[in-house]
């Protein structure tokens, strides 16, 4: 019998990036938060040995630097069990997109693995074979709003922000992320971000509107002046964003920001996480690069995104709007510049887990 599962993507709500550690990862600051795009992946055990992996789309390796390949073979080892695993991978979300869609694949497999031989490991095992995997798996063995600290595989369950359209564009091109954090370290020379670097990435907060406003300057012009600027250490950049969540979380009123009212308590709580000032570290290094990407967030942002951002290292952006009608007339605006987007919605923790079998269950 062939188990199915969905295997949803993420998005990353704000990505602090520390300095590096001892072990060659750095330290990381996140929001995770699922939405419903996702692949299908489909498990069959069965006699004999070895793990195959078939999917059609070319950029898919079929061997053991797939993280599915890896994390099948921890699993089996994990329930002492024995056979031929066979991986069918139905490819529908981007390669190298930002999105989290090799380590959802790889959670979905070891998740169908357990389904399929009727065993099951335990929660805090999984984790660990996850982390060991990669750095971005665990979370997908928490799904909804997740904070992520370490390098990202230290998760934990926060209180889930309300479902909401997210519109996700998907341009062709593939960011890599070792080299997106060589530029960051490159940028920086191991110091911290500068308050100009922040306000070069999509301008000043405007805590009336809830978003940024344009930059006055260009990044790159602020990349020429950062030697005189004065940096902060990562670990203050770090520990700023850890208090702006604690505030967050606790209720406590955000400096400078007013107090939001007039809406339902689950959008408060959304657009007062977005007014904490969150932001992607990534978009200095791989805007510059790639300034289609920028066009790509300033399309989202005119069209009424209330927060866009690239997503991990990217290349996919993404806008969340407080209506689908809004965010399907930003992703035609996309469409017709010859950009990918898609319309979805955000995923609660509980809507995750429902809607993760397909079948064999």
């Amino acid at each position: 019998m062939t188990v199915k599962v969905r295997s949803f993507a993420k998005i990353n709500l704000g990505l602090c990036v520390g300095a590096p550690r001892p072990d060659g990862f750095h330290e990381l600051r996140t929001v995770y938060q699922t939405i419903a795009l996702h692949d299908i992946i489909g498990v069959q055990v069965g006699r004999g040995t070895g793990i195959e992996i078939r999917c059609d789309d070319e950029r898919v390796p079929k061997d053991q630097t797939n993280t599915c390949y890896r994390i099948a073979e921890c699993a089996m080892h994990a329930l002492g069990a024995s056979g031929r695993v066979t991986i069918t991978i139905d490819k529908r979300l981007p390669v190298q997109g930002g999105l989290g869609a090799g380590s959802g694949n790889a959670v979905a497999t070891l998740l169908a693995i357990e389904r399929a031989l009727k065993k099951e490991l335990p929660g805090a095992k999984k984790l660990r074979i996850a982390a060991e995997v990669g750095s971005d798996l665990p979370l997908f063995l928490v799904g909804g709003t997740v904070l992520g600290v370490g390098r990202g595989e230290e998760v934990y369950p926060l209180p889930d922000l309300p479902a909401c359209c997210c519109v996700v564009a998907t341009p062709e091109i593939g960011v890599s992320t070792p080299k997106a954090f060589a530029d960051w370290d490159a940028m920086l020379g191991g110091a911290g971000e500068t308050a100009e670097l922040r306000s070069a990435r999509t301008g000043p907060f405007d805590s009336a509107q809830g978003r940024r406003r344009p930059p006055t300057q260009s990044i790159s012009t602020h990349l020429r002046k950062d030697s005189k600027l004065t940096a902060s250490p990562p670990s203050d950049r770090m520990l700023e964003f850890g208090r702006a969540l604690s505030a967050w979380l606790s209720g406590l009123p955000l400096s400078g920001v007013p107090v939001s009212r007039g809406r339902g308590r689950a959008e408060t709580s959304l657009l007062d996480l977005v007014r904490t000032g969150i932001e992607n570290d990534f978009e200095l290094v791989v805007f510059p690069k790639y300034p289609e990407l920028r066009e790509v967030k300033s399309v989202l942002e005119r069209a009424g995104a209330f927060y866009a951002s690239l997503s991990g290292s990217g290349s996919a952006v993404y806008g969340l709007f407080r209506s689908r009608v809004a965010g399907q007339k930003a992703a035609a605006r996309l469409q017709r510049d010859g950009v990918a987007a898609a319309v979805t919605t955000t995923l609660t923790r509980r809507q995750y887990w429902k809607k993760f079998p397909v079948s064999g269950f």
